[in-house]
């Protein structure tokens, strides 16, 4: 399904609930979504169902993720159609399921003598039950695309559960409510290009969506984020772009996401 049909079928189509993500920390739905006889699967968050967060009080979580997609069509184009729309228990964010190849995942955390060609070791850890360990991604091009683009949304939660490969080969990342704050707070299982330099095609993304903030972008993102909070977006994109290399953690505050999965 191409990206307007399926921003059609979010808008407009009949959400049905058929269960709940249990392990989610806020009210996490998969759902049947139908419009004129096209069926698709889709996770509905609504907003009455968000546990408020001291350190994200504007807005919602919901339109954080809206606006996370919105910065990702106009750039990297690793987040899947997103809509803010109202649905069975509300308004709330509604979002196209990816269908994932569950036994070749791109994060892993595996012993320290298992990391092979194609994969870029993250931290050393040990395991649970007390072995050496250690947190590796596929060294993908989508990946540093999405290193990237966590950069600019400032992602302050993106798990190993969160990068999904999907059926077709394709790459995703979901679950963006915590982004988007005006203060650092990248957390990232993704470190592995750190210090390194943007590829071209990240440079060419980056540039793409800085044009956008400058013209309609930055209006509509003004719906779901403050003023502040779009103007950090650019200043980050800016410093990506001047510093021409990933960052490394700053070690002023915890660099991955605990859990890592």
């Amino acid at each position: 399904m191409d990206t307007s049909a399926a921003l059609q079928l979010l808008e407009h189509g009949r959400i049905e609930v058929e269960g709940r993500l249990v392990d989610a920390s806020n009210a996490t739905l998969f759902c049947k979504i139908s419009l004129d006889g096209v069926d698709a699967q889709c996770v509905y968050k609504p907003v009455r169902g968000e546990r408020p967060l001291w350190d994200f009080p504007d807005g919602t979580l919901a339109g954080r993720e809206v606006a996370t997609y919105l910065i990702s069509a106009a750039s990297f184009g690793v987040v899947p159609p997103t809509v803010l729309r109202p649905g069975p228990f509300g308004s709330g964010m509604v979002q196209l399921w990816v269908d994932t190849r569950e036994e070749d995942e791109l994060v892993d955390i595996i012993g320290v003598d298992d990391v092979k060609p194609g994969w870029i070791p993250v931290f050393h850890a040990h395991d649970r039950f007390g072995d050496p360990a250690v947190l590796v991604h596929a060294d993908h091009p989508r990946i540093a695309e999405m290193s990237a683009f966590d950069v600019v949304v400032n992602n302050a939660d993106r798990k190993g559960g969160h990068v999904l490969h999907a059926l077709d080969g394709s790459v995703h990342g979901v679950d963006h409510g915590i982004c988007l704050h005006t203060e650092p707070k990248l957390r990232t299982v993704l470190w592995g290009w750190a210090r390194e330099p943007l590829p071209d095609r990240v440079v060419d993304s980056l540039r793409r969506l800085r044009s956008s903030l400058d013209s309609d972008l930055g209006e509509t993102l003004h719906e779901h984020l403050t003023r502040a909070e779009v103007r950090a977006v650019g200043e980050r994109v800016d410093k990506l772009l001047a510093a021409g290399v990933y960052p490394e953690p700053s070690g002023d505050w915890p660099a991955i996401p605990w859990p890592a999965f």
